[in-house]
């Protein structure tokens, strides 16, 4: 069985390290910090970039030789505030201190020292729909390839409504063939509404060599090394999810499973 689902070491500080040699991959990176007011952490990006996202909370952040003042609006992620971010480039050094209890995101990928530092939203980023029907969800593009805030580095976050599917119709990025298909490697956190919930997520490729579904859990994070990867909120919860994609190109092209191309 591939080890794809991750679970929180607990409760408080760093409860996710997903890094590139532990997800047996080479891009994508991703950590989490839940933090108490007044608590600080500090982290030096070496040859990676990375993009904070406050997922929930607020916190002051001092990067790249800046004063950043205080970011973060959303107290619960589920009031679907944009959120507020920063990147940070590689060779630097970021610290945030949690003005209230607050969730961070890191996000990171290979740097190359393209881009300075940056404040990412709440202006800029719009709450968007996507898909019909029981396929709809919304969409907070933090940095996918139409905003050139990175060198390596695609995030999202998306909203699903109870009892809707979402990464669907099924589809892949997992060859390095522009313009047909990116390779992008791809993690999931996820949070349910309400936190006791539950979500599914299928991660399977078309040979059948990786097939799993995984019952996810608030603040599980799933790897996506290949393969298909829908996933879908039963009816009474209501999911969110932050993605982190990268590969050796930063385009996002993907192509449908067999089964559903016709919905395409």
């Amino acid at each position: 069985m591939a080890d794809l689902l991750k679970k929180p070491f607990g409760t408080h500080g760093k409860v996710h390290q997903i890094t590139p040699e532990s997800a047996g991959w080479r891009y994508v990176g991703f950590s989490l910090y839940r933090l108490r007011a007044g608590e600080a952490v500090s982290e030096v990006t070496g040859d990676r970039e990375v993009i904070l996202v406050m997922v929930e909370g607020k916190a002051s952040f001092n990067a790249a030789g800046q004063d950043w003042g205080v970011l973060g609006e959303r107290m619960n992620v589920f009031e679907k505030k944009t959120p507020h971010c920063l990147y940070v480039p590689n060779d630097d050094k970021w610290e945030a201190t949690a003005t209230t209890e607050c969730t961070i995101a890191v996000c990171s990928a290979p740097g190359m020292g393209g881009h300075e530092a940056r404040r990412i939203g709440p202006d800029g980023i719009e709450l968007t729909k996507r898909g019909e029907g029981v396929n709809t969800r919304y969409i907070n593009n933090i940095a996918m390839e139409n905003e050139d805030y990175c060198d390596s580095l695609l995030v999202t976050e998306v909203f699903t409504p109870a009892g809707h599917w979402s990464s669907y119709p099924s589809h892949r990025h997992d060859e390095d063939d522009f313009p047909r298909i990116t390779y992008l490697e791809e993690t999931y956190y996820h949070r349910l509404n309400p936190a006791d919930g539950f979500g599914i997520q299928r991660v399977y490729t078309d040979d059948g060599l990786l097939d799993e579904t995984m019952t996810v859990k608030d603040g599980d994070v799933v790897c996506v090394p290949r393969g298909h990867h829908p996933c879908g909120a039963p009816y009474g919860f209501e999911m969110y999810y932050l993605n982190v994609m990268a590969g050796p190109l930063r385009k996002w092209r993907f192509v449908p499973a067999p089964e559903v191309e016709h919905l395409f």
